[in-house]
């Protein structure tokens, strides 16, 4: 029986398995077709637009209700509650009605007469912190833009013309441009990482299950002999079913996100998907990793939901890696996804060159080597199914 003879017995067993198993089918499919479009609608807005905010006016003068129509005017945030009371606006942010709190002092109106710098005070929510630095960021745009048309009100009553009143108000003129994702969206920046997250969390789960299963109810060594003793052909017949389902899968989710919900990449697609197929690849190899090193299913799992769920935290686009501790640096390159996660950036958001790329898509290889450094003591257990059950 030559090599692919093997490979090709352990392959049709392993079908008849996952068909009969339905269990397996929905895990995979069922999860991230739900997930996709989850996140796609959870998203859909792309950021967190017009947060509620209340204005607190302690003036109560002509051009401070002024102010705070102005305020609602500006479509920056959704002024929700006008009072007179910081009491109330605090309560409203304490029941979750309010993000953010504008205060209008009292004199204010003397004081921009007398073309003092009155102050207006922001209080901002950081118990939601998406919602906290967005109404954060909206309270500035308001009022920057209301407090330079007051300005150019007052100068120009005054007799001073535009050109010196602009000079005045803004002396420096600042031209922005942001860089990979200008629309600032998150569902471009999010979706597109934690879908394939939650895709590697199943590759790694299922593999380490569909391993784990064998040695748990002594049947290892019927498929071991299914591939002719090699344990090569078993696990490369075993997994490449898996394999398949999962690159499918995950290419599926990419043609989504490109191309119908019209996600960016600025650079090469093809080459994005060949990192999925990489990603998967590395995700197998680790699960392949921990069923080797633990002596059991159930420590396995237990262990491989933890390292999965932690890749989230050190792939670097919830929090930089670069402001991580030292040795917490040096751990998220042990998890996959913060290599995809680079490629996707340079790719998608970035269109970087392909040498940028090459580093990290390396480091995805190198885990299919990890897979290696536990073949022998993995086939000793296929062998004499003696790992120790719980």
């Amino acid at each position: 029986m030559n090599y692919f003879s093997k490979i090709h017995n352990v392959l049709k067993r392993e079908l008849r398995q996952m068909f009969r198993r339905p269990l397996y089918l929905f895990a995979s499919v069922g999860v991230m077709t739900l997930s996709t479009f989850f996140f796609l609608t959870l998203m859909s807005k792309g950021a967190a637009q017009q947060m509620p905010v209340a204005v607190v006016d302690h003036d109560q003068t002509s051009i401070s209700r002024r102010l705070t129509h102005e305020l609602a005017a500006t479509q920056a945030a959704d002024v929700v509650l006008i009072t007179s009371s910081f009491s109330e606006a605090r309560e409203a942010m304490q029941q979750g009605k309010v993000y953010g709190i504008i205060v209008i002092p009292e004199d204010f109106y003397a004081e921009l007469v007398a073309m003092h710098r009155p102050q207006l005070d922001f209080y901002v929510t950081n118990a939601y912190t998406v919602g906290g630095n967005t109404a954060y960021k909206q309270l500035l745009t308001m009022v920057n833009l209301t407090s330079g048309a007051f300005q150019r009100e007052v100068l120009r009553k005054k007799g001073m013309p535009d050109y010196v009143i602009m000079n005045r108000i803004q002396p420096v003129s600042i031209d922005a441009h942001m860089i990979g994702n200008p629309w600032s969206n998150y569902s471009i920046y999010l979706t597109s990482v934690i879908l394939p997250g939650i895709l590697g969390l199943i590759v790694l789960m299922l593999t380490i299950f569909a391993i784990g299963y064998e040695l748990k109810t002594q049947t290892s060594r019927e498929w071991l002999e299914t591939a002719g003793g090699n344990y090569t052909a078993a696990m490369i017949g075993k997994l490449f079913p898996y394999t398949v389902l999962f690159v499918v899968l995950g290419i599926g989710c990419s043609l989504i996100l490109f191309r119908f919900a019209g996600f960016p990449v600025k650079g090469s697609l093809p080459r994005l998907m060949g990192a999925m197929v990489l990603f998967v690849m590395a995700m197998e190899s680790m699960g392949i990793f921990l069923i080797g090193c633990l002596p059991t299913l159930r420590d396995a799992i237990s262990i491989g939901a933890l390292y999965g769920m932690l890749g989230f935290s050190l792939s670097g686009f919830t929090y930089p890696v670069m402001n991580m501790l030292p040795p917490v640096q040096a751990l998220s390159y042990l998890v996959p996804l913060r290599h995809y996660y680079l490629i996707y950036v340079n790719e998608a958001l970035m269109g970087a060159p392909v040498q940028n790329s090459l580093l990290p898509a390396a480091c995805l290889c190198a885990f299919m080597l990890l897979a290696m450094t536990t073949s022998l003591r993995l086939r000793n257990a296929l062998i004499h199914q003696n790992y120790p059950l719980k």
